[in-house]
């Protein structure tokens, strides 16, 4: 009897262990938030919480996503970021993961979807709006199909969000049109495990009900970063920088224009540090830069200004892995100084800030008492005789002095009696005397 009672026992407690660990008790659980747009700010936040995660010997990690998409650099190194995790991961999409957001959603262990969440639409848009050229669609579609392809999904679907050549009018895409699953019909398709209302529900669909979870948060930096990494605030910013130093050129000293300019190119470079796209080396040529252009500014030469902005520029570049997008970047910066500084030429001219230290401002005006020879208006109805023929020029004698002359006409002989008719200063004209 005690035997059996003692059997009973046992086989309550052990049902209740199981009971314990299918509800994730004891397990760590990390949820990592990706909202807003896929920029190298994101990637850096998803590598510092990844590798907490993975340091906290956590069980499961849950990538929450919201987002529109964003770059494709920034998503492949996401999606290579996840791929090397030992730990497994689910994304559960709570409104949309397109473009850049599917492809990360594709290279997590599970998918999970709210009711009214969609993922897909990930065509290559370059950052004017026009579609991508053949080959980096071809290399997006392939990196798409591999994403799937990596999670036992069907890279059919995978390659229909990006390649619009492909026909599923019973998914809503036909030819022409990426695909966009909403939840149903990812859950067809066995791209999505199911669908759930809310985070409860999907930790009781992963037993994970009672496990401990741990909430990440982007730090008051990364969430900097990622701002000023944004593919639209980065042109914004060159062009403060570069209008600030324009209109500094045009202001006495060093003042405000000239602070926001600098500010707004540490902000840049700021965030790209922050991101991990810049490193210090970097922010010593862009100091190196600055010093130069403010030397110019109070010890104009032209020489170290033209060093100094080819030094920021240097940086710039070094500072992205995205040439193409830089370069209109800087374009767009450089039309904006060019605008402001025949604004402030036709304004103000050159007779405030550096320039008039550069540009002789004064005139040598006769008001002014400048002359540029002796105007000996005196001389003028004085006469006197040749001393050489007047070849249009020569010599001639007034009053014991030797003067240069031009004639008013032609030729006129040695020892002719000559008269002053004309001063110009230094041009003294004369007339033959005729008897």
């Amino acid at each position: 009897m005690a035997t059996v009672l003692l059997f009973g026992f046992y086989c309550q407690q052990t049902n209740v262990l199981v009971s314990a660990e299918d509800n994730g008790e004891g397990k760590l659980v990390y949820v990592i938030p990706i909202e807003n747009e896929v920029e190298r700010g994101l990637e850096a936040f998803i590598k510092r919480t990844t590798t907490e995660a993975e340091e906290a010997n956590a069980d499961h990690i849950i990538l929450e996503i919201n987002t529109p998409g964003g770059r494709v650099d920034a998503a492949e190194n996401i999606g290579e970021i996840l791929q090397d995790l030992e730990v497994e991961t689910t994304s559960f999409i709570t409104v949309k993961a397109l473009s850049a957001g599917s492809y990360i959603a594709l290279n997590t262990d599970n998918i999970y979807m709210k009711p009214q969440a969609n993922m897909g639409a990930s065509g290559v848009i370059t950052a004017d709006g026009n579609a991508a050229d053949k080959k980096a669609q071809s290399a997006w579609i392939a990196s798409m199909r591999g994403a799937a392809s990596s999670k036992d999904r069907d890279p059919l679907y995978a390659e229909a969000m990006a390649n619009q050549s492909l026909d599923l009018p019973e998914y809503g895409a036909p030819e022409g049109e990426f695909l966009t699953l909403d939840a149903n019909y990812a859950v067809e398709v066995d791209y999505a495990q199911g669908i759930v209302n809310h985070r409860t529900a999907l930790l009781n669909e992963l037993s994970l009900a009672n496990a401990e979870i741990i909430e990440t948060e982007t730090t008051v930096a990364e969430g900097l970063a990622r701002f000023l990494t944004n593919p639209v605030v980065v042109p914004i910013l060159l062009s403060l920088a570069s209008i600030g130093l324009i209109v500094e050129l045009y202001s006495p000293g060093f003042g405000i224009p000239g602070s926001i300019g600098i500010a707004s190119l540490v902000l840049y470079f700021y965030g790209h540090i922050v991101a991990g796209l810049a490193g210090y080396e970097t922010m010593l040529l862009l100091l190196l830069g600055l010093v130069l252009i403010i030397i110019e500014i109070f010890a104009p030469g032209g020489i170290l200004g033209f060093i100094g902005v080819g030094a920021i520029v240097a940086a710039l570049y070094m500072s992205t892995d995205d040439v193409g997008n830089m370069t209109m970047s800087i374009a767009i910066a450089l039309i904006a100084s060019i605008v402001v500084a025949v604004i402030l030429f036709k304004t103000i001219g050159l007779e405030k800030g550096i320039f008039r230290r550069v540009i002789l401002q004064d005139s040598t005006s006769s008001d002014l008492g400048y002359v540029s020879t002796s105007n000996r208006m005196e001389l003028v109805g004085m006469e006197g005789v040749t001393v050489t023929p007047l070849h249009a020029s020569g010599a001639a004698e007034f009053d014991d002095e030797r003067l240069d002359v031009v004639s008013e006409g032609g030729f006129i002989g040695p020892n002719v009696p000559v008269k002053i008719i004309k001063v110009e200063g230094s041009r003294i004209v004369v007339r033959e005397i005729t008897q």
